[in-house]
């Protein structure tokens, strides 16, 4: 009995080590992972004021469009040099990276990084409609690799430091560091981690802190708040459920989008993405609202009180261009672009609902904001983190019922069609034409943690009695915050935190096996 009490104080006093050294890692990762997200943001700043002042220079003057068309073209070619150099670079980055984690890419962290901000930025300097948070999750994630990297870390601590690094990235981008937190588990793990929830908060609020000294600390979208009327509930479910369809919608044009600039095959990349730039120059001088990320018509929105018609219209122009645009695989996200769809949408559902139903037309603002939640909800499938992004995008916590109600609407809709969240699907894409990392030593471990979910097959079960696979390892079990050393007859219970060593060289296909198994109902 003394013995046991005895290993059961050595693991407490073990995590309490280990504690501390998450925090201080996690704030490694937020610094490293702050300053390249504000310098990204800085340079996009540069280069989307400086199409500005060259639209304005070039307007009503045939040569100088003409040239600035011709410079389009001459920039196209060099961003598809650049994705050619680095692959890896390319479109959003969420997708690799979470196959970074999941062992399935081994990205070039240094490349990745300049790839990214060079092409991100001549990108948004030609206006594609594409956003810096997307983006910024991989530098982010990037800037925690090369953290471990530089610091000869294990591979365990390089997959933590890069997960959290990632969200520090999305705290940078949108200035919201819960919400970066929960993409780590919504999105990128699938699954809750305690010692990645210990240096991800860490990590992901330092990142913000460094952010809000170079931007300062006003909310993206302020704006205020009006009580919604509780009789009128029945019109967040029916704007849940518009916002679920539009979100399937979003989702399957954008893949297919993809596709169809891929199958031009006969055209060489260097023309057709000149074509892309050019195109895009063309939208610049016809409406320039819809370029980049969005802000010229978050400006509008908040600012102008468009009416209906204006709103459908650049709520069309922007899904068609944000789809062009995304297609061709330049550098740039589409986290914010969708929020900026949902903005409108939600914009156009309370027109609508003020002027047939007599709501107050201070809501106005309020269903924007329900917009972007809800969108977010039905497109990622990560309803607690739209949930919590729109929160800390606006500063507001009092709509909490509202926003609940339209994106847990949104994302059973889109749940029910059956439709694969947008990240999921490029995951799935990318890894398809993946070659798993092999060329590391069978005596190299990883560390991974699993929680044994409500329902699961092996609940109940003993350790030994479970197909885990050679490669794997139960080395600790926590039980309601009790360490317990696992044993052969151990049974396993609901909620239990394993621990689990893996083979390095097996890491990605042990890893989905083991997530098969406590899944299972």
């Amino acid at each position: 009995m003394k013995n046991k009490e005895k290993t059961t104080l050595r693991k407490i006093e073990y995590k309490r080590i280990e504690s501390i050294y998450l925090l201080i890692r996690g704030v490694e990762v937020g610094v490293a992972a702050g300053l390249i997200c504000v310098l990204y943001r800085f340079l996009l700043s540069l280069a989307e004021s400086g199409l500005d002042r060259v639209l304005e220079y070039i307007k009503g003057s045939p040569l100088k469009i003409t040239l600035w068309l011709a410079a389009l073209a001459a920039l196209g070619v060099f961003v598809s040099y650049i994705n050619k150099w680095e692959p890896d670079a390319a479109g959003s980055g969420i997708p690799q990276t979470t196959g970074d984690v999941r062992g399935y890419f081994s990205l070039n962290w240094w490349r990745v990084t300049l790839a990214k901000l060079i092409g991100g930025t001549v990108t948004v300097f030609a206006g594609l409609s594409l956003g810096r948070e997307g983006p910024s999750v991989q530098l982010g994630g990037m800037a925690g690799k090369g953290a471990a990297r530089l610091t000869k870390s294990d591979r365990t601590s390089e997959i933590r430091m890069t997960s959290c690094g990632a969200g520090a990235g999305m705290s940078a981008a949108f200035n919201a560091p819960i919400a970066g937190m929960m993409f780590i588990f919504e999105e990128i793990h699938h699954g809750l981690d305690k010692s990645i929830l210990g240096m991800g908060i860490v990590a992901t609020v330092v990142a913000d802190f460094i952010s809000k000294i170079f931007f300062g600390q006003d909310p993206i979208f302020y704006y205020e708040a009006e009580a919604f009327p509780l009789r009128f509930y029945p019109v967040l479910i029916i704007v849940g459920v518009l916002l679920g369809l539009c979100g399937v919608f979003y989702n399957v044009v954008m893949v297919k989008a993809q596709k169809l600039y891929k199958k031009i095959n006969k055209i060489p990349e260097p023309v057709k993405m000149a074509g892309v730039f050019v195109i895009s120059g063309i939208v610049g001088l016809l409406l320039p609202q819809v370029l980049c990320g969005g802000h010229r018509m978050t400006s509008l929105l908040m600012n102008d009180n468009p009416q209906l018609k204006v709103l459908v219209l650049l709520l069309v122009a922007k899904f068609i261009f944000g789809a062009f645009s995304f297609s061709s695989g330049a550098p740039g996200g589409t986290l914010y672009p969708l929020c900026i769809l949902g903005a409108y949408l939600g914009a156009i559902c309370g027109d609508v609902s003020i002027d047939v139903l007599g709501l107050d037309a201070e809501l106005r603002q309020e269903f924007v904001i329900l917009g972007m939640a809800g969108l977010f909800a039905s497109i990622v499938r990560a309803p607690l983190t739209g949930i919590i992004l729109v929160f800390e995008l606006t500063g507001n916590m009092e709509t909490l019922l509202p926003l609940a109600t339209v994106s847990l609407t949104s994302y059973a809709v889109a749940n029910l069609i059956g439709t694969a969240p947008f990240y999921a699907i490029l995951f799935e894409r990318a890894v398809e034409k993946a070659d798993v990392p092999t060329n590391v030593k069978d005596v190299e471990k990883v560390l991974q943690t699993f929680v044994i979910p409500v329902g699961s097959k092996i609940d109940g079960m003993r350790i030994k009695d479970i197909e885990w696979g050679k490669h794997c390892l139960i080395v600790s079990i926590d039980r309601d915050e009790i360490p317990i050393t696992p044993k052969g007859d151990t049974e396993l219970k609901e909620g239990d935190v394993i621990v689990m060593s893996i083979s390095q060289r097996h890491y990605t296909q042990d890893l989905n096996r083991v997530y098969s198994i406590i899944n299972e109902k």
